[in-house]
């Protein structure tokens, strides 16, 4: 099986292009295998790049413990490149099929290569069953769970819950470090407030128009960079009052732009994307690097 590793802002993932790869029979299984950075390729998941009967192509996205996600900002970006740069849709907006619907992507091209993209991540969710959480509403913002406390162990944290078509749990704090992320991340992720686990962000603000941010995916742990987890974060910061409609999230991997746009009220996702190298994957052996 031939493979590709791209990366969006360090959140990295082995690409296989179903147009001309068959889909493997066990993706969950696969993914695991491939994720492994010590005795696989290594990556955060497996993504599958398939054809699509609604749009230019459809994703397909499985984290590293072989769960399959509804969705992945860095990893979308990541598609478009793929598309545009292997000559499978040359065009300059592309529509890309995920588990949170039909995404519109507008491609950022130089020397024929695409470098940056904005993706159109549609409206965030904020009704708890949707999210899905059991976090109960915050009246004074319409039910939606905007700092509201989630007891974690001996802490009671105060939290804001969204989903852009996958479900994120907001922490703001004073001073981000490891012990946040590595030490609550974990716990947060396998809440029994969260269903359906989730994914947990970390947040310092360093003014009303950029923030850092460390993260906690759910399925994969700490990565570099969480693509809907920032647009969380944009939505979030803008509930609470403490940050702008327009944001810069700086992650371990690199920056984000956000813009939560009062116009359709979509948030808007701009980042890079990078293709890493290609390979084959044997099964039961050794993988190798394309020498090409």
């Amino acid at each position: 099986m031939r493979f590709t590793k791209m990366h969006g802002a360090g959140n990295d993932y082995i690409f296989v292009n179903c147009f001309q790869e068959p889909i493997p029979e066990d993706p969950a299984e696969l993914a695991r295998l491939v994720s492994d950075r010590h005795f696989g390729v290594g990556a955060d998941g497996l993504i599958l790049i398939c054809p699509s009967e609604k749009a230019d192509a459809r994703m397909r996205i499985f984290n590293a413990d072989g769960s399959e996600a509804e969705m992945c900002g860095n990893g979308v970006r990541c598609v478009a490149k793929y598309l545009y740069d292997h000559g499978i849709a040359r065009k300059p907006t592309l529509r890309i099929e995920t588990g949170r619907g039909i995404l519109s992507l507008e491609l950022h091209v130089s020397n024929n290569r695409v470098e940056r993209v904005r993706v159109d991540m549609g409206e965030p969710i904020l009704t708890p069953a949707q999210i899905p959480t059991t976090l109960p509403g915050n009246p004074q913002h319409g039910g939606a769970v905007v700092d509201v406390e989630l007891p974690v162990e001996d802490r009671i944290l105060r939290v804001t819950c969204v989903s852009m078509g996958n479900p994120h749990c907001v922490c703001f704090v004073d001073q981000l470090s490891d012990e946040w992320v590595l030490g609550l991340g974990p716990k947060i992720e396998h809440h029994p407030r969260f269903p359906n686990r989730v994914n947990v962000e970390f947040v310092q603000v360093l003014s009303p128009q950029e923030v850092k941010v460390g993260v906690w995916e759910r399925g994969s742990g700490p990565t570099l960079a969480c693509g809907t987890g920032a647009c969380a974060v944009c939505v979030a910061g803008v509930l609470t009052g403490r940050t702008n409609r327009q944001l810069l999230a700086h992650l371990p991997g690199g920056n984000l732009e956000l813009l939560w746009s009062e116009t359709d009220l979509h948030v808007y996702l701009t980042g890079p994307a990078v293709e890493v190298f290609s390979g084959i994957w044997k099964a039961g052996e050794d993988w190798l690097l394309d020498e090409e």
